[in-house]
């Protein structure tokens, strides 16, 4: 008897049966903003940036003039501080006053930023001062040195700030849900099935033509006049509402990593494939089931698929079902290398025998 093991590099995924609106798409006009700027991190314990770092040295020595010191290059010695990018996401309808968090990554040669803390900073999006910076740094790894050798984990010089951006100016905004007679949502990706689905979804809940499919990506939505007034209350409503998706099949293969990642129900057609000292064949075979003398029922025909798995040494392995799992259960139990399996689902795919895409990474 053949056994079945599942290779710790292949995973199968079902298709998700459905999804809210608010997964799937979103409204046009509300999005995230990105803003980025530079400062300097103070508090290091010598693991910051050397004295080869003039613009670190600049940065520090202008940081101190409006307090009043007055600071040379020659002055500053410390690698306690380091000169970082700061990048944050502000999320869709923040306003001045909403924090938000930050990453800060080191532009130097500091070791690390850990226990470090950001100095007050301005971020900017296309040359605008939007927000502000400023706070403890999080680091999720550690750099130690002793006796001349170092030790490093994970990623030391790159840190975040929970809640360390305060959004400073109003970020304009296109959209004004309150004015909006109609709204716009945009698919994440675009699928003229998807789209179809969500107006009829839509429909069902505000009536008859609320909703309308514009193209493969993008769903219009009339607001009722029952509605009006309660724009905010329409989009809470929409978002929260279930699609059945439709998805493309697919097999997606990492030939690096030997990777396969696949729905198990794809369908198998008939197909014989030989690869190495395997050989594949996969057919029909119809047959007739008949109820007994005694029992109620009907005559049926029933189309069953044969997965056959034969080897040079004699080896072989028949497993029925009508799927690409039947087929990857079979060359699992024989020992088949997932790399193996990648150029045999690839052959399979171009003789007709898998109607799915196959995609390489």
């Amino acid at each position: 008897m053949v056994s079945f093991l599942l290779l710790p590099s292949l995973l199968f995924t079902a298709p998700a049966e459905a999804a809210r609106v608010k997964e799937v798409a979103s409204l046009y006009g509300m999005r995230e903003n990105f803003v980025t700027g530079y400062g300097v991190v103070a508090g290091l314990n010598k693991t910051g940036d050397s004295s080869a770092n003039s613009a670190t040295i600049q940065a520090l020595a202008a940081r101190f003039q409006p307090l009043g010191v007055l600071l040379s290059d020659e002055d500053i010695k410390s690698r306690n501080v380091a000169l970082v990018m700061i990048t944050a996401t502000i999320p869709a309808g923040a306003r001045p006053g909403s924090k938000f968090d930050l990453t800060v990554m080191s532009t130097g040669d500091a070791r690390s930023l850990e226990g470090g803390v950001l100095l007050y900073s301005t971020l900017y999006a296309q040359m605008t001062p939007y927000a502000s910076a400023s706070g403890s740094l999080v680091v999720g790894g550690y750099s130690a040195q002793s006796g001349g050798n170092e030790q490093i984990k994970n990623h030391p010089t790159v840190g975040i700030v929970s809640g360390g951006g305060t959004l400073e100016k109003e970020i304009p905004n296109s959209l004004q849900i309150g004015e909006q007679v109609d709204f716009q949502w945009v698919l994440n990706v675009p699928d003229f099935t998807n789209s179809a689905r969500m107006a009829s979804v839509v429909n069902a809940l505000l009536g008859p033509e609320s909703a309308s499919a514009i193209d493969a990506g993008t769903v219009r939505v009339r607001v009722p006049d029952r509605w009006l007034g309660r724009q905010t209350e329409l989009v809470a409503a929409v978002e929260a509402l279930d699609i059945p998706l439709d998805h493309v099949m697919k097999v997606v293969v990492n030939e690096r990593t030997g990777t396969v990642v696949m729905g198990a129900d794809i369908p198998l057609a008939p197909v014989a494939v030989a690869h190495g000292g395997l050989t594949i064949d996969v057919s029909k075979r119809t047959e007739v089931s008949q109820p007994g003398m005694l029992a109620a029922g009907d005559t049926a025909v029933v189309e069953n698929t044969e997965v056959r798995v034969r080897e040079e040494a004699g080896k072989v392995s028949v497993l029925r079902g009508s799927t690409v799992g039947d087929v990857v259960a079979a060359l699992n139990a024989m020992g088949v290398s997932p790399r193996d399996l990648i150029v045999i689902l690839q052959s399979m795919q171009r003789a007709g025998g898998i109607s799915a895409q196959v995609e390489s990474m």
